[in-house]
């Protein structure tokens, strides 16, 4: 198992492989050019509805390499998945969420951010609709080539943004709704990162800075990952299966503290046959948040699948009934077939490119291990309900990458911290001690965050001796050794922002290309 896991990662990230990974995406796409033709065939406008089809699959194929990263990236980066366990994983999720939970009747505009009462023709709907949908899949293709996670929704949102203002004017848009999406650039990851951040230091207080770690543990850890269950729990009721089952947010909330209580004796039992041969050490704690990490990142991909899909085939069902019914509409069924495109698709780009945004958002950014991945995907979780509830728009994109670089600012924060700390211990003790400090400095320079707050202690209780002028610069310069890789935090930061302007100037560009060649 081992080694076909090994094959499967090799396989999944040679650059040998880039060829067959085009090819096979371009045989999904004629597949589904082939199929929707076979059964348009004597149809109107047929040939129109066969290139919207391809471009549905070519979006899903791109949300699918873009943004499933977020779900599964922390777990493959903490080591808690192997990268082909995790890719498998979520495109099973994945498409599963699509097809059981997608949904039967999707929005066309997506947000409201249009109104296409204001449209002279359902012709010109049609072309919107299609410019809106190919500009934010070429707008994805780029961000994943350049290694930037962003949203799928903002860049079908900038697509319909950009085409219903070439179709219909400025007025066309509904600029309210635009600025809580702009909004939400903030939102998100400021509530993923501190949400991450606060569990983190939990953690760190409650169970890793505590000297015998397994009792601690012991106590801690079925709590956390009951509050797990019950965030997931809840999370999937008023998100991932809404469009099965109807509930309100007292209902789902019980629902997950049904699912929480469960866990909670569970994971004390573990935990409690796992306390014997566990070691004491925060290597020791990780072990135990393997499992909880491999089922988060198998239900987050589940309701991404059942969320996110819709910007995939809402536009394309738009189109299809549009071309059917040869009027504007406002709210599209889905047939088996659209459906079928989008949860194919996803798994298809989930699969042959998805992996380039796993390893940047697992190990890139900064470095994981299971107990801050733990930590992301609860944040994750826990802002979703926590915005949904107080009508925030969010990012599901943004709140994951938010949690990245919060619990990594954390870190970087705590080391910094512990540095000061020491310093002021040790300037007030006789310089003709220093010939003791060498053994320390050494234990201190190759010393765990987790394991320099227990140093620090020794020193002051042992009196250690002070740090000269060039040992304390010698000292701050290990200290300031960058936990977050800000190159990574600058240009995410940036794709984001221009996410819809450049999906929006894009389809409108398509707009008129469309129409040109159409008319």
């Amino acid at each position: 198992m081992a080694r076909s896991s090994g094959f499967l990662d090799t396989l999944l990230t040679s650059p040998t492989t880039e060829r067959y990974r085009v090819g096979i995406s371009l045989l999904f796409l004629l597949g589904v050019w082939l199929t929707v033709g076979s059964f348009s065939q004597g149809m109107p406008n047929s040939m129109l509805l066969m290139a919207a089809a391809v471009i549905g699959g070519y979006m899903a194929i791109n949300i699918g390499a873009n943004d499933v990263a977020n779900n599964v990236g922390p777990a493959v980066g903490s080591g808690a998945l192997s990268l082909g366990a995790a890719v498998l994983i979520a495109a099973v999720f994945e498409a599963g969420g699509a097809i059981i939970a997608g949904g039967d009747v999707v929005s066309t505009i997506k947000g409201g951010i249009i109104d296409p009462s204001n449209l002279e023709e359902s012709r010109a709907f049609v072309w919107l609709m299609t410019a809106a949908l190919l500009a934010g899949a070429l707008w994805l293709n780029l961000a994943t080539w350049m290694g930037a996670p962003v949203s799928t929704t903002h860049s079908i949102v900038g697509g319909v943004l950009g085409a219903g203002i070439a179709a219909g004017g400025w007025g066309i848009a509904d600029w309210a709704v635009m600025g809580k999406i702009a909004a939400s650039w903030v939102i998100s990851p400021v509530l993923g990162g501190a949400l991450a951040a606060l569990f983190l230091f939990a953690i760190k207080k409650t169970v890793l800075y505590r000297r015998e770690v397994i009792p601690a543990a012991r106590t801690f850890v079925p709590w956390l990952v009951a509050i797990m269950a019950w965030a997931f729990g809840t999370y999937l009721m008023i998100k991932g299966v809404k469009k099965i089952v109807k509930v309100d947010f007292l209902e789902a909330t019980l629902i997950g503290l049904a699912a929480a209580a469960v866990v909670f004796f569970v994971m004390r039992t573990l935990v409690g046959r796992m306390a014997s041969t566990m070691e004491n050490s925060s290597a020791g704690v990780n072990t135990l948040f393997t499992w909880p990490l491999i089922f988060a990142a198998a239900l987050l991909s589940f309701a991404h699948g059942a969320n996110d899909v819709a910007n995939a085939i809402g536009p394309l069902a738009a189109i299809n009934d549009a071309l059917s019914a040869d009027s504007v509409v406002m709210s599209a069924n889905i047939p088996l077939w659209v459906m079928m495109v989008g949860a194919l698709g996803l798994a298809v780009g989930l699969m042959l490119f998805g992996p380039r945004l796993i390893k940047t958002v697992g190990s890139e950014i900064t470095e994981l291990d299971k107990t801050r991945a733990f930590c992301i995907a609860l944040s994750a979780a826990l802002t979703v309900i926590l915005a949904s509830q107080l009508g925030l728009p969010v990012s599901s994109t943004h709140i994951a990458i938010g949690g990245v670089f919060g619990v990594g600012f954390l870190r970087e924060y705590l080391k910094s911290n512990y540095a000061t700390q020491l310093h002021k211990i040790m300037e007030h003790h006789d310089p003709a001690e220093q010939e003791r400090l060498k053994p320390f400095l050494d234990d201190f320079r190759n010393a765990s965050v987790e394991e320099m707050e227990n140093l620090l202690k020794r020193a002051k209780k042992k009196k250690q001796v002070p740090l000269s002028k060039s040992e304390r610069k010698r000292l701050k310069k290990i200290y300031r050794e960058e936990l977050v890789k800000r190159s990574h935090l600058v240009r995410i930061a940036a794709a984001w922002i221009i996410t819809v302007p450049a999906s929006a100037i894009m389809a409108a560009i398509l707009f008129f290309t469309l129409r040109g060649l159409l008319i």
